[in-house]
């Protein structure tokens, strides 16, 4: 509830039995999909219920009431490789020994984890932790039954041009079929990746193949319609900052590209505009945003006013109720939302009871340990409350461009990226982290009554890994440099057994558990 006409307060508290699950592909865990393509009628019908999906909408915001625990929660993808450290399409094996935390992702090689939802207070941050080494083992537990390891990376780097030129890497499913037969049907023409740094990648895919290349950890807020906008706000602002702390995909086919290369790569690969599109200025489906929004109602209505529905599913084949309970199920909005790859996209969800709205941060990446995962979380919940309860909020001090070209230097550079924040002008990242934000993360922490322990040891961290500015990426790089030398070059043999010794390093490292920047370069 608002305190103020200008001051924010967020309740960050989660209530037992609180029903919070995490979406998958579509925006809704478990949405089933009866086919991989529609006819132009489904599609017409499917644009007219969506219009009415969004005014059910509307009118459920403003008179209902939505659930306010502020529960933290938060979803892992991982790799799976072979003894070779090659990617191993055996995520559908792997899966039967699991239960429901788990489920597939769209490349056969992937698996991925979800945490139920939990209190961030007192020692909730470490009980995150706990969460995710103990599933972690159960993945790995059934990984070994497959003869098969677990990469938590946030782009696999061994993965080449011709594993995903073969069918095969799709885990076959109607959902993932749907989703690039519709992709490359909107698009007319291959998909294009192009990316360039310190080496180029210059390649053509026949479907969407390098989108599975991604892997990602997303993190969940529970929040009520009324402090929605503040969090989002806040959460854009501070996108460069995290993804240049977290950085883990410095590699996309064995070449040298970006920090965190999965920003790009995943833009281009489901990206259904051609050229002339994008010069046109037709806004692509993974998107940052243009603007600060007043409402969460803003996000979906965007949605809906700038992007054609890809998967045109009917309710009833898909077997969703109008109702769940008391809450409209808004079937044809979730579904819609759920094609449209905001790096901080809204969630709605509903209940028997009351619905609730979910703000899932989609920008970093997987790994490299659960405690730099959860250090990642301290810092980016801890910020956020700071933020929205300031008395003249960041954002309107920041422009929403100089936003997103914070997001893309950090995405680039990672580390090392500069960028601007209000008073501060033109700054170094890590000095943006350690002198500004980590205080603020701090403070906020505090105030969502995090123990001062927990605290401390998750926001200790994040500082030395700015301070020593080695995070997955940096790790990788300096890795690959020792491994091969001067004798490298892409695609060479000497290149690939060098990704592939600095991968089991890698894995030998996370296994400790230890955070990222203690671990030793190429050991």
């Amino acid at each position: 509830m608002f305190t103020s006409p200008t001051r924010h307060e967020l309740r960050w508290d989660a209530s037992p039995g609180h029903d919070n699950r995490f979406c998958g592909l579509f925006g809704v865990m478990g949405e089933s999909v009866s086919s991989d393509r529609y006819t132009p009628q489904q599609r017409t019908r499917y644009r007219q219920l969506l219009m009415e999906d969004l005014e059910i909408f509307d009118r459920h915001l403003q008179r209902s009431e939505f659930d306010d625990h502020g529960s933290i929660g938060l979803e892992l993808e991982l790799n799976l490789v072979d003894a070779d450290m090659q990617p191993a399409l055996r995520g559908a094996e792997v899966l039967r020994h699991l239960d429901g935390e788990f489920q597939s992702e769209i490349g056969n090689y992937n698996v991925e984890l979800n945490h139920p939802p939990l209190s961030a207070k007192h020692d909730g941050l470490q009980r995150l932790q706990d969460g995710i080494t103990n599933r972690l083992n159960r993945v790995h537990e059934a990984a070994t039954t497959e003869g098969v390891n677990v990469a938590m990376i946030g782009t696999l780097p061994t993965i080449t041009p011709e594993f995903l030129a073969d069918p095969a890497w799709m885990t076959q499913e109607n959902r993932y079929r749907a989703l690039s037969n519709a992709v490359m049907e909107s698009r007319g023409e291959l998909v294009h990746i192009n990316l360039a740094d310190r080496e180029h990648v210059n390649q053509s895919f026949h479907d969407i193949a390098p989108e599975s290349t991604c892997t990602s950890m997303q993190l969940h807020l529970q929040l009520a319609p009324t402090r929605f906008a503040a969090a989002w706000n806040a959460s854009q602002a501070i996108a460069g900052a995290q993804v240049a702390l977290s950085a883990n995909s410095p590699l996309f086919l064995g070449r040298r590209v970006w920090h965190e290369s999965r920003i790009p790569v995943f833009k281009q690969a489901i990206d259904t505009r051609t050229s002339e599109l994008v010069n046109q200025g037709v806004r692509p489906r993974v998107w940052f945003g243009e603007r600060w929004i007043t409402s969460v109602f803003d996000l979906f209505e965007e949605n809906v006013r700038y992007f054609s529905p890809l998967i045109a599913e009917d309710r009833a084949l898909a077997g969703t109720p109008m109702m769940k309970g008391k809450s409209p199920a808004l079937h044809y909005l979730n579904l819609h939302n759920g094609t449209i790859w905001r790096w901080n996209r809204p969630i709605y969800a509903p209940g028997e009871e009351r619905s609730h709205l979910r703000l899932e941060n989609r920008l970093l990446p997987a790994g490299p340990t659960p405690a730099d995962i959860v250090a990642d979380a301290a810092f980016y919940y801890g910020v956020v409350k700071y933020l929205v309860e300031e008395n003249r909020p960041v954002w309107s001090r920041l422009t929403f461009a100089d936003a997103e070209r914070n997001f893309q230097s950090g995405a680039r550079s990672g580390l090392f990226a500069r960028m601007t924040w209000p008073r501060l002008g033109q700054v170094n990242a890590t000095d943006l982290i350690v002198e500004h934000l980590l205080p603020q993360a701090r403070e906020g922490l505090r105030r969502l009554e995090v123990d001062d322990s927990i605290a401390e040891h998750y926001l200790g961290i994040i500082d030395e890994r700015a301070r020593t500015r080695q995070n997955g990426a940096t790790w990788q790089l300096r890795t690959l440099n020792k491994l091969e030398g001067r004798r490298g070059l892409p695609d060479s043999e000497t290149r690939r057994a060098a990704l592939a010794g600095m991968l089991e390093l890698y894995l030998r490292n996370q296994a400790t558990g230890e955070p990222v920047h203690t671990w030793e370069i190429g050991s």
